[in-house]
């Protein structure tokens, strides 16, 4: 599975051959949780608060990058890189 950035000790990642609703993976600290492209939690969970809102801010400052990433995975193109929360 593809790493699309990473930042503060996350990890986001898209999976290829994924089904909807569109979202993203996040990893810290041993922690598993999926987003939507708005930030919000849709399984899993993460025991840092402050993980969980580093994640939201960076969804959604890079909305559009993940709706890029999102059609070019089911389209079985290559995923692009997205900048980090700085």
């Amino acid at each position: 599975m593809p790493v699309i950035s990473t930042f503060f000790g996350i990890l986001i990642r898209m999976y290829y051959k994924e089904h909807g609703p569109p979202h993203f993976h996040a990893e810290h600290a041993g922690d598993q949780a999926t987003f939507t492209f708005d930030g919000a939690l849709l399984a899993g969970s993460l025991r840092s608060r402050q993980a969980h809102r580093h994640i939201a801010a960076w969804a959604a400052q890079h909305r559009p990058q993940l709706e890029a990433n999102w059609a070019a995975m089911t389209a079985g193109q290559a995923l692009e890189r997205i900048e980090p929360l700085r």
